[in-house]
């Protein structure tokens, strides 16, 4: 319990962490070695003190044995010169040695450290956007709250649970953000957790007065009324509800006034509830999206299956693959969209996110007005740029990019490395620039981006598909493996059927890179055609 509140009494806005730590697993990991380095420095200060009591104990059972005998005879005991000696030692001498050691802080150790630690932990935004990754896990696979917070998820090794409080806080989280439909979700669970009979420091008349009013922003004022009811039974003086009961009367009668007025002699009429609220980061094609995520939805006709293969491939008789072809799959036609196995070793995994690790920050998108790279709220991953020059790995993967596709990569962008963390998502997006972003890669001077090569860098245990709602198709993630697709038709027209997005990651972690390449050099690698479509 004690680390608890130090803990939550050291999560504060001032912290000097650097903020997204949600976003990425390998800065998760690293908060993981802090915490343990903490709980380690909290045994030996417990120990401390520990020894320091039995100390202090041990002076006392010696004295409480010697004033016990002195107070049966006092005089006597003091007629003794050893024991008038030893009177005016102790009470010279030793009574002041343990008045300085009950003084004594043992407590430098611990607080010296966490204050190290301490410019490393998250933040407030750290905190919330962990909380919204989570709605965004519940919304793109259908969980329910209890399911959550029982830790029922695919594929996980450490099962965990959230208690009532942990609940009431991700709906707080909600309902600052003014999203009223995840609040009533987590206040509700967060209630029938309590009235399961869970000890909690969270009491219900608290849930109630967040559920109440968060169903009352969504438009079901018959609910909140009978919450505010529910909460006023259990608080009959809370300020905030009577004042809520009131108006709530107010409006509702209101309302059934209108609905006589409106429906004449039907009078028993009654008020139909508005229609619930939905996610505040409601997308168009969302519904598309995120069935294809749950592996649901995918336009994949036996027919069109038939004419999707497996072959080796050489590289259009590159000397380097003619001896050791590589694994060529279809995982689509049109666009269509080529996976190769095996084409990445564990070894160059591991070196790439080595180089990849110390620089990983934010993942930036580019702004279509401006045409410079910026954060944006769709993009929930850190990422990193890596040079050919750096390292001769990078230098390998960047040419076999270009002997496999046959396109040139010294115009193309470096490689991006990126790694999603808790809910790491890139939503539904284009990578090439359309004609309404004219200044989008003026900057690079190198056209448009022609294709996008992805390496896939780790296993997902859930969730992390490579999804395209236009299609609806759905790629998933397998270490070792990399898809290849055009971004524009031969003529240089956009082909907008490569609209993708990168799904949530459920459960696990998942590392990519991948390689934009641009058009130009390519104009004899790729040379155009008379169509507008091919």
């Amino acid at each position: 319990m004690i680390w608890v509140v130090l803990m939550m009494a050291i999560l504060l806005p001032q912290s000097l962490a650097h903020p997204g730590f949600f976003t990425s697993i390998g800065q998760m990991t690293d908060l993981i070695h802090n915490e343990k380095d903490l709980v380690t420095s909290l045994k030996d200060y417990i120990k401390a003190e520990e020894d320091k009591l039995e100390q202090i104990k041990k002076w006392a059972e010696k004295l409480d044995r010697l004033t016990s005998t002195a107070t049966k005879d006092p005089e006597g005991f003091v007629g003794h010169p050893v024991n008038a000696f030893k009177l005016m030692k102790r009470l010279n001498t030793e009574w002041s040695e343990l008045e300085n050691l009950i003084l004594k802080d043992m407590s430098d150790g611990f607080i010296s450290n966490l204050t190290i630690q301490r410019q490393y932990f998250p933040n407030d935004e750290d905190q919330v956007g962990a909380a919204k990754a989570l709605f965004r896990l519940q919304d793109t696979y259908n969980l329910d709250t209890n399911t959550i917070s029982k830790g029922n998820l695919p594929g996980v090794q450490h099962k965990s649970f959230l208690s009532a409080e942990d609940c009431f806080e991700l709906g707080k989280v909600a309902y600052t953000e003014a999203d009223y439909y995840h609040t009533e979700l987590w206040m509700e669970q967060a209630l029938t957790q309590l009235e399961e009979g869970e000890l909690s420091t969270v009491d219900k008349v608290s849930v109630l007065d967040y559920l109440s009013y968060a169903v009352y922003q969504q438009g079901d004022l018959d609910k909140a009324l009978l919450l505010t009811k529910r909460l006023l039974e259990l608080d009959p003086e809370h300020q905030r509800a009577n004042g809520n009961l009131v108006y709530f009367e107010y409006i509702m009668s209101k309302e059934k006034d209108a609905n006589k007025s409106a429906s004449g002699d039907q009078s028993d009429q009654k008020t139909t509830p508005k229609k619930k609220g939905i996610a505040v980061d409601y997308l168009p094609e969302r519904q598309k999206y995120e069935m294809l995520c749950r592996g649901e939805g995918i336009k994949m006709t036996p027919r069109r299956q038939k004419r999707l293969f497996c072959r080796y491939h050489d590289g259009n008789r590159n000397p380097k693959f003619i001896l050791a072809p590589v694994k060529q799959e279809d995982e689509w036609d049109k666009p269509r969209i080529i996976r190769f196995h095996d084409i990445i070793s564990d070894a160059e995994i591991e070196i790439v996110k080595d180089l990849a690790k110390p620089r990983l920050s934010r993942a930036t998108v580019h702004d279509p007005e401006t045409g410079k790279l910026t954060t944006a709220q769709y993009r929930v991953s850190k990422s990193a740029w890596l040079s050919g020059y750096e390292d001769p790995v990078v230098s390998r993967i960047n040419m076999r990019i270009q002997d496999l596709t046959g396109l040139d990569v010294s115009t193309a962008e470096e490689l991006q490395v990126a790694n999603y963390g808790v809910g790491g998502q890139y939503e539904p997006h284009f990578d090439f620039a359309r004609k309404d972003e004219p200044d989008a890669f003026r900057e690079l001077g190198t056209g448009n981006r022609i294709a996008t090569w992805l390496f896939y860098m780790s296993d997902v245990s859930a969730g992390g598909a490579t999804v395209f709602p236009e299609v609806g198709a759905s790629v998933w993630p397998k270490k070792g493996t990399a898809v290849f697709w055009y971004n524009l038709f031969a003529s240089g027209e956009g082909d907008y059927s490569t609209r993708h997005a990168a799904c949530p990651v459920l459960v696990g972690n998942k590392w990519v890179s991948n390689k934009w390449l641009h058009e130009r050099g390519q104009e004899f690698r790729r040379p155009c055609t008379l169509s507008e479509l091919e």
